[in-house]
């Protein structure tokens, strides 16, 4: 078996300048811990030329270095480049371990083909992670360890023929295969410098004298390695985010740093051939605290631009309350739609696009406000329900044009406007409505007054910033009555007699009674 190993050298530094691209070329350290006591774990070249080494404190470090750019280490941030590395190793093959902190090993069996080299896969791989802004070195050969000692020996791509681990790992340092503390210590007492010398030791003096880690150890210097590969599983989503320097308490400066996040976001979920269809927000909240958010699609999508304005109008509605000191957006990925053209039909709308406007309207509108609607079991005509709305395909050819009159659309008044009306009885014993008038004292009527104007206001809040249309005149033209019973077997059931109503101001109504109260009400204007 061909076994890559696809490493990140530095991999805190590596994360944080995947976030912070502008620090590139900069003498940048990631600390661990606070204070002047935090310790630095890695170190930009331009530092380390300048004497910072990893294990050095904060103090010591800016003592050598007074401009040194110090960022704590980032564990979301790491994490989501390693998601990202992740990725990048799956276009080259389908098993893929999840070894640590910026390593992985890939199973090369079936990835190369007639005309690939190792050494261009290997190349490949380079270029793949240096797009993803991971800057990696690869090794390939016959075991995890050999692999993985070729990838950390220059920069270039290392490749070991088959059956020359020993040999290549022979003139080697002890230190390449990590030996526990005190194990080092007895084979640097016994004078072994090289894995080459501890190789051609015998196994059974090694193992009686250092026991079954010793026997492990004396087997990896001569290039065996029993460990298998093992495949992680796709993870059910993709995640981004990032820990910040400073907790942020504006919402423009928190967009600003989203927006790269939903960027890294949107070019992974391209990499994979997915799109977003529920977008998770974590908030890390000082000083303490968390604040989740969920953000529903009608459609997947990539488009960042429809992503940050729906960010923006769900914490201009809900702010988080807090400081903002971290951030992480998980994205539930689905397959984006596709829709086939036609020739001669009527041109379908882009769902990406037709779901980025939905996406929009649907956040000015609120929830519970957009939908497809559908009717209920009952007779009111107020009655109805939403559900999501999910627009079929175009038809293949256009429908001819409808003939005959065309029809009047009903706006529904919600809540209905009360008003007093005049009727008039023509001897056949039905109230015909003749003059309608607002009530006095509600928003429809004359709007005098402090007392007035407080009750014109509430309504006003209560039909979601929208006063009710003053609806008053002469009756022109009265149609009906349409009887409406419902709920005959509770102690209220709902009896109205419905009307149609053409003023002589201009305007038709729909207008109900209430049979038993004897309360008249305008639910509906025809437009």
């Amino acid at each position: 078996m061909r076994v890559a190993c696809l490493a990140v050298p530095l991999f805190p530094l590596a994360a944080r300048l995947r976030c912070e691209p502008e620090l590139r070329g900069e003498a940048v350290a990631v600390l661990e811990g606070s204070g002047p006591a935090a310790s630095v774990v890695a170190a930009s070249r331009r530092a380390r030329q300048a004497g910072v080494t990893v294990g050095s404190t904060l103090a010591q470090a800016q003592a050598l270095l007074p401009r040194l750019v110090t960022r704590a280490r980032d564990l979301e941030g790491e994490r989501a480049a390693q998601e990202a590395l992740l990725e990048v190793a799956d276009e080259f093959s389908p098993r893929v371990e999840d070894a640590t902190a910026g390593v992985l090993f890939l199973d090369l069996e079936g990835c190369l083909g007639r005309h690939v080299s190792e050494h261009e896969l290997a190349r490949s791989l380079l270029l793949a992670a240096d797009r993803a802004r991971l800057p990696a070195r690869a090794g390939i050969a016959c075991s995890k360890l050999a692999a993985q000692v070729a990838s950390a020996i220059a920069p270039t791509p290392q490749v070991v023929t088959a059956g020359e681990e020993p040999a290549f790992l022979a003139p080697l340092p002890l230190g390449r295969l990590a030996p526990e503390l005190e194990i080092a210590d007895t084979l640097h007492r016994w004078g072994l410098r090289t894995i080459g010398e501890l190789a051609r030791l015998p196994a059974a003096e090694v193992a009686s004298r250092l026991g079954d880690t010793g026997r492990e150890l004396h087997a990896r210097a001569r290039g065996l390695d029993p460990r298998p590969l093992m495949a992680r599983q796709m993870p059910p989503d993709l995640r981004e985010g990032m820990s910040l320097e400073w907790p942020l308490v504006a919402l423009e400066p928190f967009l600003f740093l989203a927006r790269a996040a939903l960027d890294r976001l949107a070019a992974r979920l391209a990499a994979c051939g997915l799109a977003c269809l529920r977008l998770s927000v974590s908030l890390r909240l000082e000083p303490e605290g968390w604040k989740e958010r969920t953000i529903e699609l009608p459609a997947p999508t990539r488009d960042v631009k429809v992503l940050l304005t729906l960010l923006r109008l769900a914490f201009e509605q809900e702010p988080p309350g807090a400081p903002v000191g971290a951030f992480a957006f998980v994205a539930h990925p689905d397959r984006p739609r596709v829709a086939q053209r036609t020739l001669f039909g009527p041109q379908e709308i882009p769902p990406d696009r037709l779901a980025t406007t939905l996406a929009r309207l649907f956040a000015l509108l609120g929830p519970g406000r957009a939908g497809t609607p559908l009717t209920t079991d009952g007779h009111r005509p107020e009655r109805c329900a939403l559900a999501p709305f999910d627009p079929p395909p175009p038809p293949l050819a256009r429908p001819p044009a409808p003939t005959g009159r065309g029809l009047l659309a009903v706006r529904v008044l919600r809540p209905p406007v009360p008003l007093e009306v005049l009727v008039h009885d023509g001897g056949d014993g039905i109230g015909r409505p003749t003059t309608l008038a607002p009530i006095a004292g509600t928003p429809e009527g004359e709007d005098v007054g402090a007392g007035r104007r407080l009750v014109a206001d509430a309504e006003k809040r209560r039909r979601g910033g929208k006063r009710p249309p003053r609806i008053a005149g002469h009756v022109r033209v009265a149609s009906g009555p349409w009887s409406v019973e419902e709920g005959w077997w509770v102690s209220e059931p709902v009896e109205r007699e419905y009307w149609d109503v053409e003023l002589e101001e201009g305007g038709v109504y729909r207008l109900f009674r209430e049979a038993g109260k004897g309360d008249w009400f305008a639910d509906g204007v025809y437009d």
